[in-house]
C-alpha cells in the first residue's frame, strides 16, 4: 500500500469467508462509499464458486451510483493466496454447515434446553466452538506464515472464543473481534432520548457509552448524551415500559416463538436493568442465553410472554434460500448493487488503523487490565481507541457488584472451553457444558446430550478422541 494526497491506494484486504452472502457484500457496499482508500480485496472460501460469485458482485460495486472508490475483488483458490501481502483479514465463516447448526441449536430441547441463538454460549456455542477453534488455529498460523503484520478482524461466532483461540496460536497476532450488538442498544437508547428528553438524535454515536463485558454480554457503566447522564431516564423508560410486549417500532409484537426471526420487543433488556442497575448493551435473544436458564428461556411460552424469539434453524435455512437468490439476481443483473451504508465499523476502524481519523469504539481483544476484576488474557469487550497503527484499550473499570457473578461465570465457562479445546481434552470441555447456566438438566443427562451433540457433528470432530 501507499499513501498519497488523497489518502491510501493499493491497500489488500484479505476476505476469509470470501463467499458470504451477507456480512461480504456490507463490506463490499463500506469500502465503496469509502473516499480515501482504494486496492483489492482477495476473496478465499472452501466454497470457491460462492467467492467466485461474490468477485463479479464485488466489482460491479466499481460502478454503482455513488461509489467514491475502486476495488478489485478477486477470487483465489488457496488460503496463501489470498494472505500474502494482506495489509488487514478479515474472517467471516460458517463453522460446519446447517445441519450442524440443527443439532447445536435444537438437540438440547429433548432435555428441556432452549436456546435462542446457540452460536455464543449454551450447549450449542460449546459444541459449535470444539468445531470451530481448530479452524481458527489453523487461520493464525497461515496468518503468521504469510502476513504476520497485518490486522485480523474477526466477525464470527463464538466471538470471544474465536478471538481467543487466535491469540493463543499466534500470540503476536495484531486480532480483535468487531460485534454490532452495542450498536443496538445505542439506537435504543435514541428511542429513550427522544421519549424521555423530547430530542431527536440523528446518529447512535453521539450516544457516548463505557462499555464492559464479554461479546454477547456487554453491559454499559454509564451512557450520556452531550455530557448529561441518560441513566436516569432509562431507568424511567425500563419501569415503564418492561411489560409491554411491542416491537422496537411501536407495533404488537407477533412473532413465531417456535422458529423466530431477530425481532425482540427488548423486555429481556430492561428487566435486566430493573433487576441489576446496570444497563444490559446485547439483543434480547443473546442476553437471555448468558442468564440462568429458567429466567427467560425455560420454555416457549416464556420466550413469547418475553417479546423475543428462538431463532431456529428451518428460519435459516430459508434465509439462506433468499440470500442465494438475491445472489443470482444481482450476478445475472437483474438487480443491481446497491451503496447502503451497514452501520459497520469494520471500515471505520481500517481507517482509524491507517491514519486517516481517530476512533473510539467498542471491540473484543485479550484483557490487558482494562477491566481488572476479570482474569487477566481472556478477552472481553471494551472500548479501544484506534489511531495510526496502533489500539490502546480505554480503562473500563471493574465489573459492577451486582453482576459480577454473572459475568464472571462466563468469563470462567469461555477460559474453560478454550483452554480445553487447545488441549483437545473432552473432560475439560465437558466439565464446563455441564456447568453451563443453560444445561439445567442432571448432569448424567448432561453427559448424554454431551455425547449426542458430538456424534451429530464428528465430521468436523476428527480432532478430538471421540
Amino acid at each position: 500500500m501507499k499513501y498519497t494526497d488523497k489518502g491510501v491506494e493499493n491497500l489488500k484486504i484479505a476476505y476469509i469467508g470470501g463467499g458470504s452472502r451477507g456480512w461480504a457484500w456490507g463490506l463490499m457496499s463500506d469500502l465503496a462509499a469509502c473516499d480515501d482508500m482504494s486496492g483489492s480485496v482477495a476473496l478465499y472460501d472452501i466454497d470457491w464458486q460462492a467467492a467466485k460469485n461474490n468477485e463479479i458482485i464485488g466489482n460491479k460495486f466499481n460502478t454503482a451510483e455513488g461509489a467514491k472508490s475502486h476495488w478489485d475483488y478477486e477470487a483465489v483458490e488457496t488460503i496463501g493466496e489470498a494472505l500474502t501481502g494482506a495489509d488487514f483479514v478479515v474472517i467471516s465463516i460458517l463453522p460446519g454447515t446447517f445441519d450442524e447448526m440443527e443439532s447445536d441449536v435444537h438437540t438440547p430441547e429433548k432435555y428441556g434446553i432452549y436456546q435462542s441463538v446457540g452460536d455464543s454460549t449454551g450447549p450449542g456455542g460449546i459444541v459449535r466452538a470444539m468445531r470451530t477453534l481448530p479452524m481458527f488455529e489453523e487461520i493464525a498460523e497461515n496468518i503468521k506464515k504469510y502476513c504476520p503484520e497485518a490486522w485480523v478482524i474477526n466477525y464470527t461466532n463464538p466471538m470471544t472464543l474465536c478471538v481467543k483461540a487466535l491469540y493463543y496460536t499466534f500470540p503476536e497476532i495484531k486480532a480483535f473481534g468487531c460485534c454490532h450488538e452495542v450498536f443496538g442498544t445505542q439506537q435504543f437508547l435514541r428511542e429513550v432520548v427522544k421519549d424521555k428528553l423530547g430530542e431527536v438524535i440523528p446518529d447512535r454515536r453521539e450516544i457516548k457509552v463505557n462499555t464492559i463485558g464479554v461479546n454477547h454480554f456487554t453491559w454499559l457503566t454509564s451512557v450520556t448524551y452531550h455530557n448529561q447522564d441518560i441513566i436516569p431516564y432509562y431507568a424511567e423508560y425500563c419501569r415503564e415500559n418492561v411489560d409491554k410486549v411491542v416491537n422496537t417500532d411501536g407495533k404488537p409484537f407477533d412473532n413465531n416463538w417456535m422458529n423466530g426471526g431477530f425481532e425482540s420487543a427488548e423486555r429481556v433488556k430492561m428487566d435486566l436493568f430493573n433487576k441489576f442497575g446496570v444497563v444490559a448493551a446485547a439483543g434480547d435473544r443473546h442476553l437471555a442465553e448468558f442468564c440462568e436458564g429458567k429466567w427467560y428461556l425455560e420454555s416457549p411460552e416464556r420466550v413469547h410472554e418475553m417479546g423475543f424469539g428462538l431463532t431456529g434453524v428451518d428460519w435459516r435455512r430459508d434465509d439462506l434460500k433468499k440470500r442465494l437468490a438475491k445472489s443470482a439476481r444481482l450476478l445475472s443483473g437483474e438487480e443491481e448493487v446497491k451503496i447502503k451504508g451497514t452501520g459497520e465499523e469494520g471500515v471505520e476502524q481500517i481507517r482509524a488503523l491507517l491514519g486517516l481519523r481517530d476512533l473510539v469504539t467498542n471491540i473484543n481483544i485479550p484483557n490487558y487490565g482494562q477491566i481488572p476484576n476479570l482474569p487477566l488474557g481472556a478477552v472481553v469487550e471494551s472500548n479501544a481507541t484506534f489511531r495510526s497503527g496502533k489500539i490502546t484499550p480505554v480503562f473500563a473499570g471493574p465489573i459492577p457488584k451486582s453482576i459480577y457473578p454473572l459475568v464472571a461465570r462466563i468469563c470462567g465457562q469461555q477460559e474453560m472451553v478454550a483452554e480445553g479445546i487447545a488441549e483437545r481434552n473432552l473432560d475439560k470441555i465437558f466439565t464446563a457444558f455441564a456447568n453451563d447456566q443453560l444445561v439445567t438438566c442432571s448432569i448424567a443427562d448432561a453427559k448424554k446430550l454431551f455425547d449426542e451433540m458430538c456424534q451429530n457433528t464428528k465430521a468436523y470432530l476428527t480432532m478430538y478422541d471421540l
